[in-house]
Order: structure tokens, then sequence, then C-alpha cells
């Protein structure tokens, strides 16, 4: 063991950011995006539509889709901050009214988890003496959050707005660029799901390729349902 290591602990930025509300909603909007227009082109494009119709309905895909996902994300995130003042408010009110009894009950929980019941005990009581460190505590051990820490649902709107605008376009670039054939589109659609999956291998313990494997796979059966549809009602159409 290197004696001279600095200890994790020490480091401030050890961990990664699981609660400021961004990555979330940017791998969902990414992945939504890429899967989303990667199905909505193979399904128009099976139906044998003309390039410019792909196109035109790809934007459409981007467009509304990014504005809904970033509407639903700050709905969601808003939503769910309401919801965690509310539970705070409401332990705030019953440490104000009954502050020996909230402190007894803090002292069980921490006496179930193994400490000795006298420190316990003493240790609750010395907390509650500050109604604001008692209502953080209490947050953290009743209901399992830190009424500080709440995500950002502006950061979670634009987050998700912006990675699934980046990701609908991604199978739409080969027609942009000139292309006419839905292979080419439906290939850029692969690699971008595949980087964006091995991507997010980053923040979690799966290796790159496996996490990048298993978006494309996702990916590949959204396009196959969609193109074998569009196929279909191109056919019954027709």
């Amino acid at each position: 063991m290197d004696s001279d290591a600095k200890p994790a602990a020490h480091d401030e930025h050890h961990h990664a950011d699981v609660s400021g509300g961004w990555l979330r909603p940017a791998v969902f909007g990414a992945m939504d995006g890429l899967v989303t227009n990667i199905a909505l082109i193979a399904g128009v494009g099976g139906g044998g539509v003309s390039p410019r119709s792909i196109v035109l309905t790809g934007v459409a895909g981007l467009v509304a889709g990014a504005i809904s996902m970033g509407l639903g994300e700050y709905t969601s995130v808003q939503t769910q901050n309401e919801q965690v003042e509310h539970e705070v408010a409401k332990e705030r009110r019953e440490l104000e009214r009954n502050p020996a009894a909230e402190a007894r009950e803090l002292a069980e929980m921490w006496i179930k988890r193994g400490l000795p019941p006298e420190l316990a005990h003493e240790v609750a009581t010395t907390v509650g003496r500050d109604i604001d460190q008692a209502v953080r505590v209490h947050a953290q051990e009743e209901l399992g959050i830190d009424p500080h820490e709440t995500p950002s649902p502006w950061v979670a709107a634009a987050s998700s707005f912006v990675c699934f605008s980046v990701g609908a376009l991604v199978p739409l670039l080969p027609y942009l660029l000139g292309a006419t054939a839905l292979w080419l589109a439906l290939l850029a659609g692969g690699i971008g799901l595949f980087v964006a999956g091995a991507l997010t291998a980053r923040f979690t313990h799966r290796t790159w390729w496996n996490s990048g494997l298993r978006q494309l796979v996702l990916g590949i059966a959204a396009a196959v349902v969609t193109f074998g549809i569009g196929k279909a009602v191109g056919a019954g159409i027709g």
C-alpha cells in the first residue's frame, strides 16, 4: 500500500454526483432521442416514403420529443421537490411539538443499527438542540433524503432537452448530408446507440462494451418492430 496516497475520503469529489439532477435526464434523453428517431425513421422508411418525407418526419420527432422531454423532466423533478418540501415541513412541525419523542425515535433507529443505547440517546438529544440540524438528520434517517441536496428542475429539463435533441439528430445526419439510403441512417443511429451506451459505463460498474451492446440491442429491437409495422402499413395503403 502506498502510504503517501491520499485517502479517497479526503477528496470531496471522490464520489460521482448522484443528486444533481442532470445525469439521469441526460442519459434518458439521449437514449430516448436515439431510439425514438431510429424507430421513427425505420417505420416511415419501411413504409416506402421519400427521403424528404423521412427528414421531415425525423425533424418533427426531434422537436416534439425534445420539448416533451424537457417539460416532462421539469414537471417530474419539481413535483418531487415539492413532495420533499412537504415531508420536511411535516418533520419540522413534529420536532417543534414533540422533540423528546422525535429524539427517542431517532435513537431507536440508531440502536437497531448497532449503536450503544446510551450513546444513541445522547447523540439524538444533542442533535435535537439545533432544529435545523435535527430536521436534516431526521429527514436523512427517516426519509432517506437530504433537504439541502434536491435536484434542480431547470437542470433536469435542460439536460433532457439538449441530450434528446442530440440523440435524435444522429440518425438524421446521413439524410441531412445528402444520403438517400435508409440503411445509412440506421447504421448511424446504431453507432450512436453503442457510443452513448459505452459512455454511460463511466458512471456505473458495467464494462463499456457491455453497456454499449445493451443499448444497441434495444435500439435494433425497436427499429425492427417499427420497420415491420411500417412495411405492413405501407403495403396495405399501396
